[in-house]
């Protein structure tokens, strides 16, 4: 039964009795023994499946939640991944984002200033605060990237953010519709907060970002920045982050390759 490692990040105890339940739910109807392995150094939830319907099984997992790269070998150039945020390094001009890595040593993919200026604003020479404000940029986001160069000897993968993302950065940024990003809970816990705060009126739906990670997708003309007081208190294990796309829109103009690509 090998360990595999889910690309989900359990922050304790209690979110991983969620995940377990979760994936049990998903698997209802298979033939297969499900054990979680606890996790890994930095959180990420590491799984054995085994019976006679663990292919499907894996299958299921893979294409709903996906799994993470352990290895550095495992790692391909021109590949993409899928990750989490884990620092902003504003005097490098870098991004880390954890995808997973951690044997023998834990490694992020580090996503450099130059390549968020030519992908997100039209190659302008933008500060990274100044990125990370307009796109929500924060510790624990889920963030796609493409591979770019690994190096074995340093133990480095650097990566620039994949046309997936980027798809999804121009989908959001058209919108013209906020959203507020909550990373750290549950969906239940996030539908529980906006109708316990009776916010349910200014919300279209909620996307999935990743199994504890949540867009909120606002109604026209409400801010998101308006709702992080009213839920806030009732998520207090959660962190939250805004998306704006009129600030997008006013900082980079109708003209941007960002808005007519």
């Amino acid at each position: 039964m090998p360990t595999l490692t889910l690309l989900a990040k359990a922050r304790n105890n209690y979110q991983l009795k969620l995940v377990d339940k979760l994936l049990r739910s998903s698997l209802e109807g298979l033939n297969i023994e499900l054990k979680i392995n606890g996790v890994t150094s930095r959180r990420w939830v590491q799984i054995a499946v085994s019976g006679e319907d663990e292919k499907i099984a894996l299958n299921c997992l893979a294409s709903e939640f996906g799994f993470c790269p352990t290895r550095l070998e495992s790692v391909d150039r021109f590949s993409t991944a899928k990750g989490l945020i884990v620092a902003l390094d504003k005097n490098k001009g870098e991004i880390f984002v954890d995808i997973g890595v951690s044997s023998p040593d834990p490694i992020d993919a580090t996503v450099p200033l130059q390549c968020l200026q030519a992908q997100l604003v039209d190659g302008r020479k933008t500060a990274l605060g100044k990125i990370a404000e307009l796109f929500g940029f924060c510790k624990n986001l889920p963030l796609t990237v493409k591979v770019l160069r690994i190096d074995e000897e340093e133990n480095k993968i650097e990566a620039m953010l994949a046309e997936k993302q980027l798809v999804q950065y121009r989908n959001w940024t058209r919108s013209l519709l906020d959203r507020l990003m909550i990373l750290g809970a549950t969906l239940q816990d996030v539908e529980w907060a906006l109708k316990t705060a009776e916010c349910n009126r200014d919300v279209i739906n909620i996307e999935p970002l990743g199994m504890f990670e949540h867009a909120v997708v606002c109604k026209l003309g409400t801010d998101a920045a308006g709702l992080m007081p009213k839920i806030g208190g009732k998520l207090q294990q959660a962190t939250f982050n805004i998306f704006n796309p009129r600030k997008i829109i006013e900082f980079l103009g109708d003209e941007s390759t960002m808005l007519t690509s």
